[in-house]
């Protein structure tokens, strides 16, 4: 059995093990911390970070000079700001290893935290890190600074293990004195903040299911009990799911980890474990399962028990062997299986998932992360919607409210509720648009790039439809997959044109669920023309610049680790 323990300290790292790790790069897990502040422009943002953070890596892996540590600078004219960057790995590393590790922590950067102001990384043998400050105040410039051990003799070794071992213990203490100030801490606001909750809840006819803690901790027993929910044990958890594997992880979401699970009668299941030192976390646990359990429809995942035990708290789902959307439809193999039959099926059915939760059912019910990622496929590739923790559940007759605290995926979102916090049914809407977009171009909004001359897969559609005037010219939108199995391409003009008017600027101008489902359904119905699509985020990509080159200009510093 291996054991091993890492302790990360704001300018060190200390690690001990029962098996040699030097110059092995286990880039197999890492840790990332990110800054909870918004950046105003993410996709351009990302790219001015991964090119400072790729030249930094590429300094320290190839440049021995330098010592495996280096940090740089680079402008971001958009905010006029500068964003520090930092890089290293263990000396231990080859120039190759300490690059692929280094690599790994950039793409984990970019998938997780590219929207926010600063973000780190630590792996066991690399770490990175960004910020829009300086993080170190000077280089060390004099040998003064390093602590090298030369001497073999044991007397001179003794005070210096002891010390060591003395660091470690204060470590440790500290730790564990921070965990129980933060218990202490949470256990308290909670009780702070019960009254302060209810109170918004009547007073403004909505159920805030994002704002949950206190929910959580007061009616986890009470509502779950009453309840045909089935509440499962740790210990069967842990059975299911073999100890938590990391060969049965079927995915990383935002709040924790999504395993695949085989109960004892052979039926497989997806285990959702909420991370243990996420607020926000334990917030979407509480929001899924009230929001779930009052939900029956053949296009949204089933919820098939819970786990509460202490810190752990677990979501039970029925398994998708298909896994989701985009892991077919931005795939270059996997798509050939999504003829167009397929896809306006897939269509139809994420329409009518969403038509039930803001209409048919006994709640008015707004998604806010409707996205390809969050659309599972079952075995027969039929869609169902899962992953409610951002969802809003609204009482009576209203339909639209203000939120000081934007959440959700950019490139989905609205624009009313990007810039000014305003959801409604139809901020749904307007990501429903931009799913169907999706699936018929096959490309992914996030990361478009297909013309110099559109910043993004919205205003790209835009360019070959409504500036064009040319009906025929939005065929080039299609996914050349669909040659062959789309025959006639009014279907598809048409789903383009639906697109359109759902991604209007003013959300009064976007037709509800129930008007889709009918211009899905009915070609004999007309279709209003589309006013100016909204603003969407995206990037241009100058082909006359290297693949490694970047717009701005960047400052490398080599420096010795302290």
């Amino acid at each position: 059995m291996n054991e091993e323990a890492i302790v990360w300290g704001e300018n060190c790292q200390l690690r001990y093990s029962n098996e040699s790790f030097f110059g092995i790069a286990d880039i197999s897990s890492d840790l990332t911390f990110y800054n909870m502040r918004n950046i105003a422009n993410p996709n351009s943002f990302r790219q001015v970070v991964k090119g400072l953070l790729h030249n930094l890596s590429m300094s320290v892996s190839f440049n021995p000079s330098i010592g495996g540590y280096a940090i740089g600078q680079q402008n971001y004219t958009e905010i006029n700001e500068t964003i520090y960057g930092i890089v290293q790995c263990t000396r231990d590393l080859s120039g190759d290893e300490c690059n692929r590790c280094l690599q790994k922590a950039i793409l984990d950067i970019q998938s997780c935290c590219y929207y926010y102001r600063g973000a780190r990384v630590y792996s066991r043998v690399c770490f990175l890190r960004y910020q829009l400050y300086p993080l170190v105040e000077a280089a060390p410039t004099s040998t003064e600074n390093k602590c090298i051990l030369k001497s073999h003799d044991r007397r001179e070794q003794f005070p210096v293990v002891i010390f060591v071992v003395a660091a470690i213990l204060v470590v440790v203490v500290a730790l564990l004195c921070c965990w129980g100030l933060t218990v202490c801490w949470r256990k308290r606001r909670r009780k702070e903040n019960i009254e302060s909750i209810n109170q918004e809840g009547s007073s403004h006819g909505v159920v805030n299911l994002t704002s949950t803690s206190t929910l959580y901790q007061n009616r986890q027993e009470t509502e779950l009990k009453h309840t045909d929910l089935p509440v499962m044990s740790l210990a069967t958890i842990l059975e299911i799911t073999n100890n938590f594997s990391d060969s049965n992880i079927l995915g990383q979401g935002c709040f924790g980890p999504v395993y695949k699970g085989v109960q004892p009668d052979g039926r497989e299941v997806a285990v959702k474990r909420l991370s243990i030192v996420s607020d926000q976390g334990s917030e979407e646990f509480m929001n899924e399962v009230l929001l779930i359990l009052k939900l029956q429809h053949k296009n949204l995942v089933k919820l098939l028990g819970c786990c509460i035990d202490e810190d752990e708290k677990i979501l039970v789902y029925e398994y998708m062997p298909n896994r989701s959307l985009d892991f077919f439809l931005f795939d270059p193999n996997r798509r050939l299986q999504l003829d167009w039959t397929k896809r306006l099926d897939i269509i139809t059915g994420i329409a009518r998932a969403i038509l039930y939760l803001h209409q048919d059912s006994r709640l008015r019910i707004i998604h806010r992360d409707l996205k390809t990622s969050n659309i599972l496929l079952d075995e027969n590739l039929n869609p169902k919607i899962s992953d409610f923790g951002m969802a809003r559940m609204f009482g009576g007759n209203l339909g639209e409210a203000n939120t000081g605290k934007v959440v959700g995926t950019f490139g989905y979102m609205a624009p009313e509720y990007a810039m000014e916090g305003l959801y409604s049914t139809k901020s749904d809407v307007y990501s429903f648009g931009v799913l169907l977009f999706e699936i018929v171009t096959g490309k992914r909004n996030s990361r478009f790039h297909l013309s110099p001359h559109a910043p993004s897969l919205l205003a790209y559609v835009r360019m070959a439809t409504l500036e064009r005037g040319e009906r025929g010219k939005g065929l080039e939108l299609m996914d050349p997959t669909l040659k062959e199995s789309c025959s006639t391409t009014t279907k598809l003009l048409r789903c383009i044109h639906i697109g359109l008017l759902c991604v209007q600027d003013d959300l009064v101008d976007r037709p509800n669920m129930s008007s889709i489902i009918v211009m899905l359904g009915n070609e004999s119905v007309p279709l209003h023309q589309p006013k100016q699509p909204a603003f969407s985020m995206g990037r241009l990509i100058q082909n006359d610049l290297p693949i490694d080159c970047s717009i701005n200009e960047l400052t490398i510093s080599s420096v010795i680790p302290r």
